[in-house]
């Protein structure tokens, strides 16, 4: 990425990068270790070291010499078009990051890490009423972020062009009314019908077993164990440590084999995105996922397009049955294509089927949004979480545990942003799924094969090695010939529930 008539600029920029996204993994690795190996007595003092390491990326990613060296390229005209993005993002990033008081990052910082550690107590214990005020604290310290960006309409604008770039409350209310009007008859009509039988799914599976099938099919879909590693928490994630160090997590329940298993193919297509961003693009302001979006648009790709497609069973079925023969002994690869696909109402975002899903995020987003217009107050958050799930899904949790206790993205992070993203990453992963099926003919063949290499190479090219190359709008436009829309994602849902289920 070296410009015709280098003068030190670049490299020196270059330099302050690679310090900041190694500062940046220095973060993410105290993260993950505070969400699977963290001793409990130790979370205070975790959260203190997460702060004193914010506190010292905001002093180098608001360095007075850093924002001249920004000046002295950018008068410059002679940049490649890659070279004049990565310049661009890092302005847009030193001139946000500047609005920040020191203070205010580390303040920050240390809350969270102190509002996960109690929510890590507060959930087993059915005991919100002990996390209302950090998240007082957290909506207060939310609103603060947002007021030093008055450009922007409303807090939600501000924190949802955060996670991605150049979206709206607006355009999210548009796309989140369509697949509200499409999908609440389709999900009537489902659970009208005939479920298929699950029971085989809630069998006694050993965990490790579990586990090692899942690592299995992850490799087999290309993620690359030698730059990355997978281990157990509460609630699953993917991390960036390093350049080469992409991690995932999982969970796993004995008695559902279905957890731990698209827990992992889920953070597999977040890891995948990960690493096969282009080498040359890490350490940069462009080495990374373009948008939370089309991050998600990865994970659930991997997880349900591919993970609970008829081609994935064909390939995989018998490998789970030579794992578990006892538990699948009387099963047929008919009955496990189906039993995994099964909808219904449910209380759980992470465990809900795609045909539900959406409304859970629906109902976190506008929480979300009463929160940060002031017409909704924290203490009032669960009674308002039970019924908007009754409003919206037909059911109603017996306890906080399944109710606004189960996310962890309030409680480990601030309030706003948090949740369209999986919703834009659903409908995505059904355009960039039927955009690769147009490119790929024999795709579905190749599936049933457990052969990954046409689809992820695919991928790959289109979508991953570009990083933040291109703005998120700008990148599906790329790989569609189309903008966003939600037909292809509804065209998907309808034919596959369609199909299971007899209805229309």
């Amino acid at each position: 990425m070296t410009p015709p008539h280098a003068d030190g600029t670049w490299d020196a920029l270059c330099a302050h990068w690679q310090t900041l996204s190694d500062l940046g993994g220095i973060g993410a690795l105290l993260g993950w270790d505070q969400s699977t190996f963290l001793p409990a007595a130790a979370a205070e003092g975790r959260a203190r070291q997460m702060a004193l390491l914010s506190g010292i990326r905001h002093a180098r990613m608001t360095d007075a010499e850093y924002g001249r060296l920004l000046d002295t390229a950018q008068a410059r005209s002679d940049w490649t078009p890659v070279q004049a993005r990565t310049l661009a993002v890092a302005r847009r990033d030193f001139e946000e990051a500047t609005r920040f008081p020191a203070a205010f990052v580390q303040a920050f910082s240390q809350h969270t890490g102190e509002s996960y550690s109690a929510w890590v107590q507060a959930r087993p214990q059915n005991d919100f009423a002990r996390m209302v005020p950090y998240l007082d604290k957290t909506l207060d310290l939310s609103l603060q972020a947002a007021a030093y960006f008055p450009e922007f309409a409303s807090p939600m604008d501000y924190f949802i062009d955060q996670s991605d770039e150049g979206m709206t409350a607006a355009v999210v209310d548009r796309v989140f009314a369509e697949l509200r009007d499409a999908l609440v008859p389709l999900v009537d009509a489902v659970a009208q019908a005939p479920a298929p039988r699950t029971d085989f799914l809630f069998r006694a599976y050993p965990v490790e077993t579990q586990l090692r099938v899942g690592q299995d099919i992850a490799r087999a879909y290309g993620y690359d164990v030698t730059r990355g590693r997978q281990d157990l928490t509460a609630h699953p994630f993917m991390t960036r440590l390093g350049d080469q160090d992409v991690r995932i997590t999982t969970r796993v329940k004995e008695r559902d084999v279905s957890e731990a298993l698209y827990s992992t193919l889920h953070e597999t297509g977040h890891a995948l995105y990960e690493q096969g961003v282009a080498p040359e693009l890490l350490g940069t302001p462009l080495g990374g996922g373009v948008s939370a979006g089309v991050h998600e648009s990865q994970s659930r790709l991997w997880e349900n397009l591919v993970g609970r497609s008829r081609a994935f069973w064909t390939a995989f079925f018998p490998t789970l049955r030579d794992a578990f023969p006892e538990q699948l002994a009387d099963v047929t690869e008919d009955e496990m294509y189906a039993a995994v696909n099964a909808a219904q109402r449910s209380l759980i975002r992470t465990d809900a089927d795609e045909l539900t899903y959406n409304l859970h995020v629906i109902t976190r987003y506008e929480l979300e949004r009463e929160l940060l217009a002031g017409r909704l107050a924290v203490h009032d958050l669960a009674d308002a979480w039970h019924a908007a799930y009754a409003a919206n899904l037909g059911v109603r949790a017996p306890d906080d545990i399944d109710g606004v206790l189960q996310d962890v993205h309030w409680y480990g992070g601030g309030i706003g942003g948090a949740f369209q993203g999986y919703t834009l990453g659903n409908v995505l992963s059904a355009q960039f799924y039927a955009a690769a099926q147009r490119d790929l003919p024999g795709l579905e063949s190749d599936l049933s094969r457990g052969d990954f290499a046409g689809l992820h190479g695919w991928l790959r090219e289109h979508v991953y090695a570009p990083g933040g190359t291109y703005p998120p709008a700008e990148l599906v436009e790329r790989v569609t010939g189309e903008p966003m829309t939600v037909a292809p994602y509804l065209t998907y849902l309808r034919g596959k529930y369609g199909a299971l289920y007899g209805v229309k």
